[in-house]
C-alpha cells in the first residue's frame, strides 16, 4: 500500500476492525456486481470508494431517462451509453485504484459460472427472477458468497447466502423458482432513495465478508419499509427440499 492510498482509506484503517490487513483485503479482492441499475449503482460507488481491487459489471441494458432518478453512476449526458460503460466511467472518476471490467451483455450459462467461481463474493443487483435463480445456483455450486438486495416501491429488502456450511440457506429456500415472477420498479414503481440504502447496505455486507468481520446477514433477510422506517429482521433456514442448494453441494 503506498502513500496515498494510506491517506485516501486513513478513515476506513483507523478502525480496528480494518486497520491495514483489512484494506489490503479489500485492494486484493475480486468482486462481481450483476446489475448497473437502482442497486448497482450506488453498491458499485461505494466499493470503489472503499478501495475493491477489482469490480467486474454485467448489464445488457442503455441509460435511458427513466433510469436518472435513482441509478446514480449514470447521467444525463449518458442517455444512450450502454449502462456499463457508463458506470465504469463514474467509476474511473472516483478511483482508478479500482479495475473496473465491463461487459454489456446478459451473464447466463458458462459463462456465468466461470464469473462466479473467479469472484470472492457476488453481488445480485439485477431485476428479474430467472437472472436470481441462475446466479443463486452458480454462486451455490462455487461456494461463493452472495450478497442478494431487492427494493420497489418503498420497500427494501437484503440477505446474504455465505453458501460456504451444509446448512446454509440460498436463494431459492427463500423463493421458489416455479412461483410467480417478481414484481419491477418498471410497472410498480420505487422512490429513489430506497435503491440507495440497498445497495449501500449490499456494499457493506459485500466488504464485512470480504475482511471476516462482523456479523453478516447469512440466514437473515433485513426488511425496510420506507414509509414508517421501519426495520424488520427474519430468520432464514433451509429448506431440505430445496430444488437448488438440496441437490447442488
Amino acid at each position: 500500500m503506498n502513500d496515498n492510498q494510506l491517506l485516501r482509506y486513513s478513515r476506513q484503517i483507523m478502525l480496528p476492525q480494518v486497520d491495514i490487513e483489512g484494506q489490503q483485503k479489500l485492494l486484493n479482492a475480486k468482486v462481481l456486481i450483476v446489475g448497473a441499475g437502482g442497486l448497482g449503482s450506488p453498491a458499485a460507488l461505494y466499493l470503489t470508494a472503499a478501495g475493491i481491487g477489482n469490480l467486474t459489471l454485467y448489464d445488457d441494458d442503455a441509460v435511458d431517462l427513466s433510469n436518472l432518478q435513482r441509478q446514480i453512476t449514470h447521467y444525463t449526458a449518458d442517455i444512450g451509453t450502454d449502462k456499463v460503460i457508463s458506470t465504469k466511467n463514474t467509476l474511473n472518476l472516483l478511483n482508478l485504484d479500482t479495475q473496473v471490467k465491463a461487459i454489456k451483455q446478459r451473464l447466463e450459462g458458462d459463462l456465468l459460472m466461470e464469473e462466479v467461481k473467479n469472484a470472492d463474493v457476488v453481488l445480485d443487483c439485477s431485476d428479474n427472477f430467472k437472472t436470481r435463480f441462475a446466479i443463486n445456483e452458480a454462486c451455490v455450486k462455487q461456494k461463493t458468497p452472495l450478497v442478494s438486495g431487492a427494493a420497489i416501491r418503498f420497500e427494501g429488502q437484503i440477505t446474504v447466502f455465505l453458501n460456504h456450511q451444509i446448512d446454509d440457506p440460498c436463494y431459492n429456500c427463500l423463493y421458489q423458482s416455479d412461483g410467480e415472477a417478481l414484481e419491477n420498479c418498471a410497472t410498480n414503481g420505487v422512490i429513489a432513495p430506497i435503491t440507495g440504502i440497498v445497495g449501500s447496505i449490499q456494499a457493506l455486507e459485500a466488504m464485512k465478508i470480504i475482511m471476516a468481520i462482523g456479523e453478516v446477514l447469512n440466514g437473515r433477510l433485513l426488511l425496510l419499509d420506507g414509509l414508517t422506517m421501519e426495520w424488520q429482521t427474519l430468520r432464514l433456514n433451509k429448506n431440505p427440499a430445496c430444488p437448488c442448494c438440496g441437490t447442488c453441494e
